[in-house]
């Protein structure tokens, strides 16, 4: 991709974008970058992160980046202004499946490093991005991954829906915070998104479920989740803050019965672990006793 671009919606401004190596962290990258923006991707996954960079150009830096240390995520900020001389963007999109299996049996270790990554991440993602946007005094947009399972039942485990919901109401209570800044704080909310964490190579399985309870028929794939952030990172919606956009092919109007669904997910009621998506971490299962 050539790196040369100086227009374009993001022309001029700079994003920290956690869990850009893959999936709709990466297809944010690739789309920012597009529209002229300047883009640190932080990601636990070296390998996908820096060869993500190498192959979006100039414009692009990558730092290995776990989303649940602190001195991490305040190093990715850090390189942005470091490199680019300003940050206008904060795009908190690492995630992970986490902890599943029934209630009972969920492991509390599983259910602390599950909110680790998906709660406390984007917790820390906008503590250290506000610190730098109000410095600089001229506004900024966070922008936040949550999920429709922190809207309703049925469209995850406990501790991911759990977690999610916190990222939504987090988005809401900073978006109060910090209006006064002009920062504005907003959360995404995706359905069914064809990525790697999503479908962990299911894909026909996938698509069956889009079939049967999706209403809109095509799949939704990162580049939604993508233009969703392009418009709450640029100039178009700066009286948009403390909002959560639903970008699930109106899956939650019609009520999620996701979860379980997807065949990788039907017999987990029998099982119980914790899911590390795309970082290269292995997931732990235990099969219970029938």
């Amino acid at each position: 991709m050539t790196d040369d671009k100086t227009t374009g919606q993001l022309a001029g401004k700079v994003a920290v974008i956690t869990g850009a190596a893959s999936g709709m962290g990466l297809a944010t990258a690739e789309r920012f970058v597009s529209e002229g923006a300047s883009v640190v991707i932080a990601d636990f996954n070296a390998e996908a992160g820096q060869a993500a960079a190498d192959r979006l150009g100039d414009r692009c830096r990558f730092t290995k980046c776990d989303v649940a240390v602190e001195d991490d995520v305040a190093a990715a900020v850090a390189l942005a202004t470091d490199s680019f001389g300003r940050l206008d963007i904060m795009f908190n999109n690492a995630g992970v499946g986490g902890a599943f299996g029934p209630i009972t049996e969920v492991l509390a270790d599983d259910w602390d490093s599950t909110f680790a990554v998906l709660m406390k991440g984007v917790f820390l993602g906008i503590k250290h991005s506000a610190r730098v946007l109000i410095e600089q005094g001229e506004g900024g947009s966070i922008i936040n991954t949550a999920s429709i399972a922190g809207e309703n039942g049925g469209a995850g485990p406990q501790a991911y829906s759990a977690a999610k919901a916190g990222v939504i109401n987090l988005s809401v209570t900073t978006a109060l915070e910090l209006a006064p800044h002009s920062i504005r704080v907003n959360s995404i909310n995706p359905g069914v998104i064809f990525t790697p964490l999503m479908h962990s190579g299911d894909m026909e399985s996938a698509d069956e479920l889009i079939a049967n309870l999706q209403p809109m028929p095509r799949r939704g794939e990162g580049s939604d989740i993508a233009s969703a952030a392009l418009w709450l990172a640029g100039d178009d919606s700066t009286f948009v803050s403390g909002e959560s956009i639903r970008v699930d092919g109106a899956l939650l109007a019609a009520g999620p019965r996701v979860f379980g669904q997807l065949r990788n997910t039907q017999n987990l009621h029998r099982m119980v672990g914790m899911g590390h998506g795309t970082t290269g971490r292995p997931a732990s299962v235990e099969r219970l006793n029938d």
